[in-house]
């Protein structure tokens, strides 16, 4: 069952992904839940399982990109985007 995740509580969750990367899993997943506020461990645990299959799907090819037209605002925009989704991508792992 899925919970429904409003934009704030998302974004706290990534914030949290970053502030919270270090100790046992068990650990990490709490503060996770306590930082974001409103969601148990469990539905932590699935919201984390849900993006690393979005990102796995994303880096095999399995997910069609947009169509953006380009302009040298968006082409500056869009590495500045990459470099924080590089930045999440290296804080993902549980330790």
């Amino acid at each position: 069952m899925a919970s429904n995740w409003t934009t704030k509580q998302n974004k706290r969750f990534e914030e949290a992904l970053v502030m919270y990367d270090k100790g046992t899993s068990s650990e990490r997943l709490q503060n996770i839940a306590k930082y974001v506020g409103g969601k148990s461990v469990e539905e932590v645990r699935r919201h984390y399982d849900l993006l690393v299959k979005d990102i796995t799907q994303i880096e095999n090819g399995q997910v069609p990109l947009p169509n953006y037209r380009t302009t040298t605002t968006a082409e500056t925009n869009a590495r500045g985007r990459y470099a924080n989704e590089q930045r999440l991508l290296k804080n993902l792992s549980l330790q």
